[in-house]
């Protein structure tokens, strides 16, 4: 992934999807966030100036439906849902900086400029629309997508409906040659390339005009040049990462919004909606003649000890539970660690206690508690004063660290999550190992003093440069580590750590200041029970 054209090469938009209040929010939504949150916090890290966008998608028919049968109205409906999301993104310790809603009088001052730059172009008009409609999807199912007696294949619980009736419909078939242009040009704007090739599968089967209007919902803005028509609801929330870039004291109007960060610079989704946010948007934002976002990234679905979740399996899993069971930055950590960002993945119980354990308890946590236990009892408490320079290049540690950061910085630039953990990790298996062999304690009885400062300060730095580099996905125990080490940062609040030092420095091998007096030396993550 490369930045594409910004206003400011120092910038970087992400956005996780504007998720649907239908319900409260579920593990599949909190992955996706993690992993915005992750490399929102991985560019902050090299000190870009980032907006994390999220919120909720909040009009429909299905809301409508949902909000009658709890006895609410569809605003109450939402607004708990909405305070739903973001409590668990708080839970997650999601820092994100505008959650946007598409029920906010500013989203709708949005999407009537929008709607009207379109109309004018000539790219909507009415027609009829006929076939079965899946109110779950808020979407018309072509025939060819649809399962047996008309099930739709993403709620095949669910029957879907005929509908026959006018709608206004946006003109998607005028854009089939610039779309395929668009990905021919630009072969990185979908991602991963299994879900490039489910998009050119789908757009060379030649694309149809889809409806952007319903007729007898309420629940939704009011088409501008005819109110007795609904948008749709596709088209009014994509446009919610629109509004999401208004400074809060702004005149809503699509000029401030696009001011300072249009084009955005990456979508996350899940690959369920990859078609709305591949197809769909881009012909929308060349029919307003907007520049078009940089990439687009759709990750897998997730399974649950190899099923697929649902209530009616009674198999859910509970991500507010989750967390406080376990701790943000153990959940955090498993999902973007052991799951190939891109491709379906699975939670195990048995496995996350076993991966947690093992990787950070055992591996990380106890590497790092033995060394500072040595430096204290050989180095008086501070970290051994070496020449680092003077450190053989054959040191087992010093050669991997010095390749390390830049592999791990391509591999988040590549959302290759789990490739930067593997990453490093090879480097904390190494120090345990180089810990074990050079028997630092043997060294000391010896009288060798220079070896044990040597081997000291190669692990403990090894450890420092791991936790920077593991901090967009754990950084509260990345700050732990940091603090032992001597360091008063805190990752959680990066305005205090750039400064500091930069990025090029952290992320390279050497950085420990010899004689730093280091923190007290306690367990940075207790063993998991499996409950």
């Amino acid at each position: 992934m490369t930045d594409t054209e910004t206003n400011k090469d120092n910038t970087f938009a992400v956005t996780t999807p504007l998720y649907y209040v239908n319900d409260l929010p579920h593990i599949g939504s909190a992955y996706t966030t993690m992993a915005a949150d992750a490399i929102a916090r991985f560019e902050r890290l090299r000190g870009k100036s980032v907006l994390l966008i999220t919120g909720t998608d909040e009009h429909g028919q299905k809301i409508q439906r949902t909000a009658e049968n709890r006895g609410l109205n569809p605003q109450e409906h939402c607004d708990q849902v909405a305070a739903g999301f973001e409590e668990l993104w708080q839970k997650l310790n999601i820092q994100y900086d505008r959650f946007s809603r598409t029920t906010s009088s500013r989203h709708q001052a949005i999407v009537n400029e929008f709607f009207q730059r379109v109309w004018e172009n000539g790219d909507i008009y009415m027609g009829q629309q006929k076939g079965w409609y899946c109110v779950a999807c808020e979407e018309f199912k072509e025939e060819r997508e649809l399962l047996s007696e008309h099930h739709c294949p993403l709620h095949p619980n669910l029957t879907t409906e005929w509908r026959d009736e006018q709608n206004y419909f946006f003109k998607l078939s005028k854009y089939q040659s610039q779309l395929e242009a668009l990905y021919q040009e630009r072969p990185d704007f979908i991602q991963p390339e299994i879900r490039r090739n489910e998009v050119l599968s789908f757009v060379k089967q030649g694309l149809q005009d889809f409806s952007i209007s319903r007729v007898n919902l309420d629940w939704g803005f009011a088409i501008p040049v005819d109110p007795k028509h609904t948008i749709y609801v596709w088209f009014d929330a994509l446009l919610g990462y629109v509004t999401a870039l208004l400074d809060p004291d702004s005149e809503p109007t699509l000029e401030n919004a696009l001011s300072n960060w249009w084009p955005i610079n990456l979508h996350l989704i899940g690959k369920d909606i990859l078609r709305f946010h591949a197809v769909y948007w881009p012909a929308m934002l060349m029919s307003a003649g907007l520049p078009l976002v940089g990439h687009v990234f759709g990750h897998g679905f997730l399974t649950k000890d190899g099923q697929k979740m649902g209530k009616t399996l009674g198999n859910t899993i509970n991500p507010i539970e989750l967390v406080d069971r376990y701790s943000a930055d153990a959940i955090r950590y498993y999902f973007l660690k052991e799951i190939e960002f891109g491709r379906d993945g699975d939670f195990s119980e048995t496995r996350f206690v076993n991966i947690l354990n093992a990787d950070l308890a055992n591996d990380l946590g106890n590497l790092l508690n033995r060394t500072l236990k040595m430096a204290y009892k050989y180095c008086d408490g501070r970290v051994p004063e070496v020449a680092i320079q003077e450190i053989a290049a054959d040191n087992s540690l010093k050669a991997a660290g010095k390749e390390l950061g830049s592999r791990v910085i391509n591999a988040y630039e590549s959302l290759a999550f789990s490739k930067a953990c593997e990453d490093i990790l090879t480097l904390i298996r190494a120090s345990n190992k180089f810990v074990d062999e050079q028997a630092p304690w043997s060294l000391y009885k010896q009288g060798n003093t220079a070896a044990v400062a040597e081997v000291l300060y190669s692990v403990l730095e090894s450890v420092r440069l791991s936790a920077y580099l593991l901090s967009p996905i754990i950084p509260s125990l990345s700050t732990d580590i940091y603090q032992q080490l001597g360091f008063s940062t805190d990752f959680n609040n990066l305005s205090l750590f750039k400064d500091s030092m930069t990025f090029s420095t952290h992320t390279a091998w050497g950085t420990l200041s010899p004689n730093q007096q280091l923190g007290e030396a306690k367990p940075i993550f207790a063993k998991l029970e499996q409950l």
